[in-house]
């Protein structure tokens, strides 16, 4: 109905379309979409070469149409197959590891509140964050002069102390390599993370708090029955994230890690198409073999985005797409 002013006629404004507040909510995004779109969605264009017989010199158009090849390549050959089967061994290996550890920054972002001490709680929470910005080879580079043969200080020190009788190459073993990688890592993350728990923290209405020291409740017992409640809903959307992003565990850590005597445990997927399709050489079908193996790591990908969406809905009502 038009809109009309006291005197009763029709409003000079009246009629004029107005902007809704969804859609100026989209148009503040459109600039960060676009990115999106350019980094992330363009890219995908390179799946072509998935279908060609790509060789370095040539141009796509000058190569082979091979179509699905190379994807039937990935089941019908036993050595590509048995390949595969084992970096998605590896892959979720180590995904589901670190799945499991991501309720420790939960747990030590409770910590840190609990700490009495401002002081101590600062320190500590700038110790545990600084090494998320140390980046991987640097990360290495502590690892080996901690467990290398030759002067790594845990390798002295267990030999001084007797629990050793020789050096033993850590680095290099590749006996509970995913438990030693998912170790990296946590140490790597855990503050990082807790910052996100931090902040749910710091929203949880303080008069829950003061009601239930009025009523004699302990701190195990607040923590218990207002704080961790409180975070569930946060520490189930990271997880739901996480299941979804099962796959793209990255390659850096893994990457500078990895070495001729642990490389069957250590190759995850992303390590393994960078493996095969550059550091493999120029030979023979390694670039459309690694981008096939790589186009089947976003499908199964999208997969579990649609399986831990449908999980969401179940658990919790909500979904996260």
């Amino acid at each position: 109905m038009s809109r009309r002013d006291r005197s009763g006629l029709l409003s000079p404004t009246a009629g004029k379309p107005r902007i809704r507040q969804d859609v100026r909510l989209f148009l503040m995004a459109l600039p960060f979409l676009a990115l999106i779109f350019v980094f992330s969605y363009l890219p995908l264009y390179g799946w072509i070469y998935a279908f060609f017989d790509f060789r370095p010199g040539f141009r796509l158009a000058d190569c082979e149409f091979r179509g699905l090849f190379f994807f039937r390549l990935m089941v019908s050959d036993p050595v590509s197959r048995g390949e595969v089967i084992r970096v998605l061994t590896n892959t979720f290996a180590i995904s589901g590891l670190n799945l499991s550890i991501q309720v420790l920054p939960l747990f030590f972002a409770v910590f840190l509140v609990e700490i009495r001490s401002s002081r101590l709680r600062r320190t500590v929470q700038s110790l545990t964050t600084m090494p998320n910005f140390l980046s991987w080879p640097l990360v290495f580079a502590f690892a080996y002069s901690m467990l290398s043969v030759d002067d790594g200080f845990i390798n002295r020190l267990l030999v001084q102390v007797g629990a050793l009788g020789n050096p033993v190459n850590f680095l290099a073993s590749s006996d509970h390599v995913w438990l030693t990688q998912t170790g990296y890592l946590v140490w790597k993350t855990l503050g990082w993370t807790a910052i996100i728990y931090l902040a749910a923290i710091s929203s949880i209405d303080s008069e829950l708090y003061e009601a239930a020291e009025i009523d004699g409740a302990d701190r195990f017992r607040i923590m218990r029955h207002i704080t961790i409640p409180h975070l569930l809903p946060t520490f189930f959307v990271l997880v739901l994230l996480s299941i979804a992003n099962f796959l793209n565990n990255g390659m850096e850590q893994y990457f500078v890690f990895q070495n001729a005597l642990n490389k069957d445990r250590i190759e995850v997927l992303d390590l393994y198409v960078y493996n095969i399709g550059i550091r493999s050489g120029m030979m023979g079908y390694n670039y459309s073999f690694a981008t096939a193996v790589g186009v089947l790591k976003s499908l199964v990908s999208v997969v579990l985005l649609f399986v831990a969406n449908w999980g969401s809905k179940r658990i919790r009502g909500v979904s996260i797409l």
